[in-house]
């Protein structure tokens, strides 16, 4: 049986994009994985150029994926409470995901959409994208949430109950040397805020997410 292989996403990222903008025009238009052909439409990263944080989550939901925006849905709602209460502005924040394109698996209905973990050549294939993002961003600070997105910076062996509570040195291994962020940046591993939706003791999830969120708002400077 033949194995199906992903030509990745780098074809389709243009050499001077000149901006974010022109960087979610072009993504528009990525087939680089079989993902975008049942997704909806691409879901590129927003939020401001000068974002001093970046963060990271997996890859858009049912909701992100019909409104074309990331962290819009409960999730998202979440994550900009927790955003505040840690003191973070988020209107200094971007956010994106290292998949692009939702993965789901749809009910013998049809009526509902079943997320799907991107697996590890989804994740590679779409990694030009988030290179692309940062090399424009230059953030002091990176959040990863989540261990997928933990490992598409990492690699598989990274864990977020390994990591969590401590400010990494940017880049924390040359896994991904073509993942660029400022010179002295940190890099921070936390939960998903979809993890603590589904957690049965969520208030101390939610709580632990606050704390790192602090912990990287104390990374910031200037």
């Amino acid at each position: 049986m033949a194995v199906r292989t992903e030509r990745g996403a780098q074809e389709y990222v243009p050499d001077d994009p000149g901006s974010i903008e022109g960087l979610r025009a072009a993504a528009a238009h990525c087939r680089g994985c079989h993902l975008y052909r049942d997704a909806t439409q691409t879901v590129f990263g927003a939020g401001p150029e000068h974002a001093r944080v970046v963060l990271i989550g997996e890859q858009p939901g049912d909701v992100e994926d019909r409104r074309g925006a990331p962290f819009v849905g409960p999730a998202g709602k979440l994550l900009d409470r927790a955003i505040a209460e840690a003191g973070l502005d988020r209107a200094d924040a971007y956010v994106t995901n290292v998949v692009k394109h939702f993965k789901f698996k749809a009910t013998a209905s049809g009526k509902r959409r079943i997320h799907q973990n991107p697996n590890r050549t989804e994740i590679v294939a779409c990694l030009p994208w988030l290179a692309a993002e940062l090399s424009l961003l230059h953030p002091q600070v990176l959040v990863a949430l989540g261990g997928t997105a933990l490992k598409g910076l990492l690699g598989p062996a990274a864990t977020v109950s390994g990591s969590r509570g401590v400010l990494l040195p940017w880049p924390a291994s040359a896994h991904r040397p073509e993942l660029f962020a400022e010179e002295g940046a940190r890099l921070l591993a936390t939960v998903h805020p979809s993890a603590v939706l589904r957690a049965v003791d969520r208030d101390a999830l939610y709580d632990g997410l606050v704390a790192d969120l602090r912990l990287a708002a104390s990374a910031l400077t200037g």
